[in-house]
């Protein structure tokens, strides 16, 4: 019987396509189906010609990644890979007549993992990428022969104008077609005054893009084997390819980088708020496994399956800060600008001030000299960008979202033993202190491409940074003590009438003992 076969058998002898296949997700979605399913027929990859790169040669950059080197050591999977040339900002996918005919004819399954994530982006451009392109991606698979699951890669925030979160497609104030045609047809500047509008609520045009792409999908509703994964906060890998692999500075990475070097010393955070991370393999785990359940059992409906942790195994953005503050002294960046002492702050005020007086300042002070000393000033423009960066993710750490995924908890409990072991979605038995730990040294590793040899002398290095940093600090204090003495005859008394009531009572205190 169909509905017996596990996942690897389902996928033997069929062919898929998949949209990202360059991105952080693709990436690891590629490796998992070559290594676990390595019987697949092909695995269609959509990849733009980029930077003078010729499609041929982004598929050898992608599988020349350390993440392949299992795949790599079993001849012949590589060579599933086929990649098509297509653009999906284009009509079509900007795919060529020949091989709009080979997908129609070959595809079984698609996973289309394709979005700019950039919170930022201009509507112009995420509308482009983020629902034009599913538009193509479904305009194509209406006249795929063999199509048999259709998986659409979303995100848990596309509808963070609201704080609790079922496994549904809401509503949107605006129809797909309407935005679609206003961003054809209206020039950019005219449609970035016309933004904020739009968003209702929602904090960029990324997540309205993405709940605008649900819609679109919704569309297809008892017309195609559909199913919609909505990822929350995606991070480093938990166990497969790699512990640790991680190749983006998106989201918590990019905090990490710039708290690990010293530059970031402020973040506006509420430390009570739950952090909603989900591993890289655990999401892609769960979209092979949707893809598997559609095509066996056909689902009437469209399913969402909201891939979070919040309310099956939750970590609070406090619990990170504990733990990334241990793991970063225990293993150290081997080239810091500072000692690494920043925190959350939960009142905006504070966080404004700690980064005038610890970020700002000490970065036009850094350039100073390094204009002296001849050198490029660099360190103002770094934190201009880090400061860009945490601003798109305030709407996020201060607001507490609850995301119910009852739809994947209960796929987990109806898969087969077998693969259950192999596409490991069950994201309750995440130990976070320990996942920490994995995380900190994939970013250390991978990120900042520094040897875990160096580690040692790393450790060395920021105690040296710990005492000139405590050193530092008290000079201020001095300072500040001293003219405030020096200008304040009855402020000077006060301190030594204080200074001897202390003495006092330390006297006291010890005759008692």
């Amino acid at each position: 019987m169909e509905s017996l076969k596990n996942i690897p058998e389902f996928f033997a002898g069929r062919s898929v396509l998949i949209t990202g296949g360059t991105g952080f997700m693709g990436k690891v979605l590629v490796e998992k189906l070559l290594r676990s399913c390595s019987d697949i027929e092909t695995i269609y990859l959509l990849i733009r010609p980029k930077k003078g790169q010729e499609v041929q040669e982004r598929l050898q950059d992608l599988i020349s990644l350390t993440i392949f080197d299992e795949v790599r050591r079993r001849n012949g999977l590589l060579g599933k890979i086929i990649p098509i040339q297509g653009d999906i900002t284009q009509p079509k996918l900007g795919l060529s007549l020949d091989d709009q005919n080979l997908l129609r004819s070959k595809v079984s399954v698609i996973f289309h993992a394709a979005a700019t994530v950039k919170f930022d982006e201009a509507l112009k451009k995420s509308v482009a990428i983020n629902m034009s392109a599913t538009k193509s991606i479904i305009d194509l698979a209406l006249n795929m022969s063999k199509l048999e699951a259709l998986i659409h890669v979303s995100t848990a925030y596309c509808n963070c104008n609201r704080l609790e979160n079922e496994e549904q497609i809401y509503p949107v104030n605006y129809a797909p077609e309407q935005v679609l045609t206003a961003a054809q047809t209206l020039d950019s500047e005219l449609l970035d005054v016309l933004t904020p509008k739009l968003l209702d609520g929602r904090p960029n045009t990324y997540t309205l893009t993405k709940a605008l792409a649900e819609q679109i999908v919704n569309e297809q509703n008892g017309i195609l084997p559909i199913a919609i994964i909505r990822p929350s906060i995606v991070t480093a890998a938990w166990k497969e390819p790699i512990p640790g692999w991680v190749d983006n500075m998106n989201g918590p990475t990019g905090i990490f980088v710039g708290a690990c070097k010293g530059i970031l010393r402020s973040l506006y955070c509420d430390s009570d708020c739950i952090a909603d991370l989900v591993p890289v393999d655990a999401a892609i785990n769960l979209c092979i496994a949707v893809a598997w359940h559609t095509a066996v059992y056909r689902p009437h409906n469209i399913p969402v399956y909201n891939c979070t942790t919040g309310t099956c195994n939750p970590i609070y953005w406090g619990d990170i800060e504990k733990w990334f503050h241990y793991y970063l002294y225990a293993y150290p960046s081997a080239d810091v600008f500072w000692y690494p002492d920043g925190s959350f702050k939960k009142h905006q005020l504070m966080h404004k001030l700690a980064v005038t007086l610890f970020q700002r300042c000490p970065a036009y002070l850094f350039d100073f000299f390094s204009i002296i000393c001849g050198r490029e000033p660099m360190m103002v423009r770094i934190q201009d960008k880090i400061l860009k960066a945490t601003s798109t993710l305030e709407f996020f750490t201060v607001r507490n979202f609850r995301f119910k995924n009852d739809n994947m908890m209960t796929l987990w409990k109806s898969m087969l033993k077998e693969d259950k072991n192999i596409f490991n979605f069950e994201l309750t038995s995440i130990n976070w202190a320990s996942y920490i730990e994995i995380y900190v040294l994939g970013i250390r590793k991978y990120i900042l491409k520094e040897d875990p040899k160096t580690i040692p002398i790393a450790r060395q290095k920021i105690m040296r940074m710990y005492i000139l940093h405590m050193v530092s600090q008290a000079t201020v204090v001095a300072i500040f003590c001293w003219l405030l003495l020096k200008r304040s005859t009855s402020t000077r008394k006060k301190l030594i009438e204080t200074v001897n009531i202390c003495f006092s009572l330390m006297k006291k205190f010890k005759k008692l003992t």
